[in-house]
């Protein structure tokens, strides 16, 4: 009798690894089948060549795109897009905004409830200074593993929140936690009106006991970038915060524009930040 495949499957690197089960009998199935029904964690690009596009393979690049859920960008374009996550704040935040502002550089957040909770006034100069809030649930649970009313409950709560301390809505822009999600997390982020976005550019640097400077994360965002980026950063970095002002001149130097994520989709230009 065969027995039934349990595959998990990760993305390291932007390459796949499959991890079947100990012990089980594996069978022929499809690839459409197989990428229904494995939980993927989307990784650290790997570093390429520069100014080149990394990309995951035809089933990865297939399933972003036909799931309202996006990656990277054109690579025809000189756009590149920048989104931090925050899921506390430990005192590098207002470094960050205080470049992008000097710099007229927009910027996505995606917010927890914690930090909403913890740091309501950050959360304010996010929208006074013209960037887009979005959404990193409200626990930051693992959305795999949560059920289709938890998961709507974590996404409708951080929006609550959001509105309470703004008067805005939050934008339509989901982040898994972690980057783990399945087609059933695509579906429901879908169900619920939102695009999911995940990056095509990341370091490690979210540590705050392994910061290495500033120079180590300009040559590390540097050396991996490409046209289309969407970049992830974290914003407990000390070195992301310390890198901005050298970093932003040098990218658009480089002929790279900083452009708002729903240029994306709407190839309109976004609004400059005043």
């Amino acid at each position: 009798m065969e027995k039934r495949i349990n595959i998990v499957a990760v993305v390291l690197s932007l390459g796949l690894l499959i991890l079947p089960n100990e012990g089980v009998v594996a069978k022929e199935v499809s690839t459409k089948t197989v990428m229904m029904t494995k939980d993927i964690g989307w990784g650290i690009p790997k570093k390429g060549e520069q100014d080149v596009q990394p990309y995951p393979g035809d089933q990865y690049h297939d399933l972003i795109a036909e799931n309202d859920a996006y990656y990277i960008g054109e690579a025809d374009d000189n756009a590149v897009y920048l989104t931090f996550d925050c899921g506390y704040e430990n005192g590098n935040l207002p470094m960050i905004l205080d470049a992008l502002l000097e710099h007229d550089v927009p910027a996505l957040f995606f917010l927890t409830g914690h930090f909403m909770e913890e740091e309501p006034d950050l959360v304010r100069r996010m929208a006074d200074e013209g960037h887009l809030v979005g959404n990193h649930t409200y626990d930051h649970p693992n959305l795999t593993a949560v059920s289709k009313e938890q998961f709507f409950n974590e996404l409708t709560r951080a929006e609550e929140k959001y509105l309470e301390i703004t008067g805005q809505d939050m934008s339509k822009f989901l982040r898994p936690p972690e980057g783990k999600f399945n087609q059933e997390v695509l579906d429901w982020a879908t169900e619920a009106g939102y695009y999911t976005v995940l990056w095509s550019l990341a370091y490690v640097d979210w540590y705050v006991d392994r910061q290495q400077g500033p120079d180590h994360a300009f040559d590390e965002i540097i050396d991996r970038m490409h046209p289309g980026a969407i970049i992830l950063l974290h914003s407990t970095s000390s070195d992301n915060a310390q890198v901005m002002d050298g970093l932003l001149p040098a990218l658009k130097e480089d002929g790279y524009q900083f452009r708002s994520l729903h240029y994306l989709m709407t190839n309109d230009l976004p609004e400059q930040v005043e």
